[in-house]
């Protein structure tokens, strides 16, 4: 996918290439990273392997005039198309880039056969939660997992 930003640069939206694993990790630490201190910890996106992501064909990157701007982590389930993670780089936050890749991720949901787009984000989080609930998505339950206090949220497709 591809479209205008801006004053006219071209954004795609594709899969993450194994050389990039060092850059998605870099970009999600960096966009957490505010996010440390209300949690007394790194949230769960900071730790992930990227790697084994990409070597999974569960990341997708944003690239707008060469520069990843932003990262997605889906997983087919048996329930639906897990968003496990979207990130968008803080220098281009506020652009509506997020936006535009959920946007994207409900199509690629469909397109996989999906009726379902799910996520979670943490409790404390409460941005995250009001800009799903803006976009459409309902809360389906609240659950402690892996020592994190998360939200649930889904969206039919």
């Amino acid at each position: 996918m591809c479209w205008r930003v801006g004053s006219g640069a071209m954004c795609e939206l594709r899969p993450a290439r194994a050389e990039e694993a060092p850059a998605l990790r870099q970009m999600v630490r960096a966009a957490y990273a505010h996010y440390v201190p209300r949690l007394d910890r790194e949230p769960a996106p900071m730790l992930d392997d990227y790697a084994a992501r990409i070597a999974d064909h569960q990341a997708f990157v944003l690239e707008a005039d060469g520069a990843l701007q932003g990262v997605a982590v889906l997983e087919d389930s048996e329930t639906g198309l897990f968003l496990d993670n979207i990130a968008v780089a803080p220098v281009a936050q506020g652009k509506g880039l997020g936006r535009q890749m959920l946007a994207w991720i409900e199509a690629e949901g469909r397109r996989r056969g999906h009726q379902r787009l799910w996520l979670y984000t943490n409790e404390v989080m409460a941005e995250n939660i009001a800009m799903y609930q803006r976009l459409g998505f309902g809360e389906t339950h609240r659950a402690e997992e892996a020592g994190y206090r998360r939200v649930f949220f889904e969206k039919s497709l």
